[in-house]
């Protein structure tokens, strides 16, 4: 008994110590997860009706998934969505005539779960969705109203309600929308924004017709801070999926930058954070706001980290996340994380009528762990937390072949074929949407190389990854390796370049042409098969424990890997695991670059993302060690 009591003890003790310890994101996530929308007609972190807030939130708990690789932050996007749709994809509580932009934000959700699962209950929610972007009022413009409620009527809110879904969406089925996408941002702000100060008001009404609505501009009285938030982060979100190559793009970015610069003129200085009324610090009884914080802190580091802002910046999300741990993050007495000071609401017009005057904005209450404060509060932790850890892949490209692996299928999201297996956007099992997170969580940029590789075409790559490369069984008109590619990569390598070739087994790619690139290097695939897992839910036959003081893999105790290739070493090749005699991982300094190998894709989704693989086996931690281990060695390029 006394045994058993001190084992309780020494558990309880350690787990109340992790959870001490956690990263302020983990405990932001924790409480949004198990501490809101609890009721008794619900289960926690479900609301009581289909709302924006269930998007922001989810999309923050999406972001705690790939950030950590932790399967319980699946399950509850999951079982979030779950709870609106039978299995047939029948919503209970979303009604498309009411042309309601903020219903639209919770759609983020169901496409999560779509692209990670393909399950067509998801795909039917989002296409209905969809529906309701084709079908809106608009303006003469052509800007979407807030609501039908609200006639002619753009708030800045709106840009984030709606937005972000539209571009994910245009990207994933293949539809050509971003010169409707750019307008909204670029007419909101147009409309909105105030030419001396660069702030932006909260709403504009094309009519003039609301008592909020300023005669001869349409704008309504005050800038809000809150919708500036939502136009900021609005803007970032629908970055992600703008294409690079768009004329447009220069657009959004420089209103982001604008806009940028105008927070920064308006951030308190004594607090570090920013006032509800954002131009009016001095005017009783006027406040510091957390929800427009946490907005702005998450817009500006994520906006330098992706390239989108120069770095001048992040002196404003530093300054910003020190003063919102000071003043909005409390460890209340239960040990429970607790997020202070957002406002619940602030609108114009409806009924009863909100005028958008000063006395109505500072009438509303102010709550603890409000969803619109929690779910921007998570983005910006995750955001500051990668800060801190550093950004070593500042300035690098991390390039992924689509030359020599460039499978094709019929698309089931638009007509016609679709490249896909082992691409950076791939959400589904085989993609490497989670290793490409990795890499961008510390500040490199993706791309992928559908050309062959050249000098020219690798000048500006600092890694490039070449996976599974095709047979013919797989593509048409395979493109393989010959001594052109060997020589071009060889001698980008030995300028400074990193190389990554992940192989497969000898009956899933063609490792014959591949071997004459890989033994430029003093390495060969061996075209056998090890580690087969049979039946497929056996894991543990793919287990491969590393041991201490692995020169790549400092955090990674176990990993999962199947029918590998084992590889043959020579010249200055090393390998960096070997087990019974079998050499899985090698590595080749070659000139002042350097060359990692493996004979098997190990770090796609599907053993990376937390669904399938059971928590002793690390690939998500491995990933992050060799992604970050790569960048390291391009220090010298």
């Amino acid at each position: 008994m006394k045994n058993a009591l001190l084992l309780l003890f020494v558990l309880t003790f350690s787990l109340a110590t992790f959870a001490q310890n956690a990263p302020l994101s983990e405990k932001l996530a924790d409480t949004a997860m198990k501490r809101i929308w609890v009721d008794a007609r619900n289960q926690p972190g479900i609301p009581p009706k289909w709302n924006y807030e269930q998007g922001v939130i989810l999309k923050a708990i999406d972001a705690m998934w790939q950030t950590t690789g932790d399967v319980k932050y699946y399950q509850h996007i999951q079982k979030g969505m779950d709870h609106w749709i039978d299995e047939k994809g029948n919503h209970k509580d979303y009604h498309l005539e009411e042309y309601n932009i903020d219903h639209v934000t919770p759609a983020l959700a169901m496409m999560i779960m779509y692209r990670a699962t393909g399950n067509d209950k998801y795909r039917k929610m989002v296409k209905v969705f969809r529906a309701q972007l084709k079908t809106p009022p608009r303006t003469n413009e052509g800007g979407f109203w807030h609501k039908k409620i609200y006639p002619f009527q753009m708030w800045l809110d709106g840009l984030y309600m709606g937005q972000p879904f539209y571009a994910e969406y245009s990207q994933v089925f293949a539809e050509n929308n971003w010169e409707d996408i750019a307008n909204q941002f670029v007419w909101m702000e147009k409309h909105s924004r105030d030419p001396k100060t660069g702030l932006l008001y909260h709403g504009w009404d094309e009519s003039k017709q609301q008592r909020w609505a300023d005669k001869t501009t349409g704008m309504s009285p005050h800038v809000w801070g809150r919708a500036m938030g939502w136009y900021a982060m609005g803007l970032v979100d629908t970055l992600e999926y703008f294409p690079k190559n768009h004329p447009r793009r220069g657009e959004l970015i420089a209103i982001l930058e604008r806009e940028a610069a105008a927070i920064e003129k308006y951030q308190d200085k004594k607090t570090g954070v920013w006032y509800d009324i954002i131009d009016l610090p001095d005017r009783k009884p006027n406040y510091i706001e957390s929800s427009a914080s946490a907005m702005f802190v998450y817009a500006i580091a994520r906006g330098v980290r992706e390239g989108w802002l120069p770095e001048k910046y992040m002196k404003v999300a530093v300054s910003g996340w020190n003063g919102i741990k000071k003043e909005f993050i409390k460890t209340n007495a239960d040990g429970n994380t607790d997020w202070e000071g957002t406002v619940s609401v602030s609108g114009l017009g409806g009924n009863p009528y909100r005028d958008g005057s000063f006395d109505y904005y500072m009438s509303e209450k102010l709550r603890t762990n409000d969803a619109k404060g929690l779910g921007p509060a998570i983005r910006a932790a995750l955001e500051m937390e990668a800060y801190e850890r550093g950004w070593s892949g500042r300035g690098k490209n991390v390039v992924l072949d689509d030359y020599f692996n460039h499978e094709i299928r019929p698309s089931k999201n638009f007509k016609g074929d679709e490249v896909w297996h082992y691409k950076w956007n791939e959400r589904p099992d085989a993609g490497f949407m989670f290793w490409g997170g990795a890499f961008r969580s510390m500040g490199a940029r993706l791309s992928e190389l559908s050309a062959e590789p050249t000098a020219a075409s690798l000048a500006n790559a600092s890694v490039y990854i070449m996976v599974d490369p095709d047979t013919a069984k797989e593509t048409a008109n395979p493109n393989f390796v010959e001594p052109r590619h060997v020589k071009a990569i060889a001698d980008w390598v030995k300028k400074g370049g990193v190389l990554v070739l992940m192989g497969n087994d000898g009956q899933n790619a063609e490792l014959d042409k591949f071997n004459t690139l890989s033994e430029a290097f003093g390495i060969k695939f061996n075209k056998d098969r090890k580690y087969e897992v049979v039946p497929a839910n056996n894991h543990q036959m793919g287990g491969v424990d590393i041991p201490a003081g692995n020169p790549i893999f400092a955090n990674t105790k176990k990993i999962f890997v199947k029918e590998v290739s084992t590889l043959t070493l020579s010249g200055k090749a090393k390998s960096v695991l070997t087990v019974n005699g079998d050499h899985l991982m090698a590595i080749s300094k070659h000139g002042k670059g350097m060359v990692y190998v493996i004979g098997d894709p190990w770090l796609y989704n599907e053993y990376v993302d937390g669904r399938r693989l059971p928590a002793e086996f690390q690939n998500f931690t491995a990933s992050r060690d060799l992604a970050k281990w790569l960048l390291a060695q391009t220090k010298g390029k």
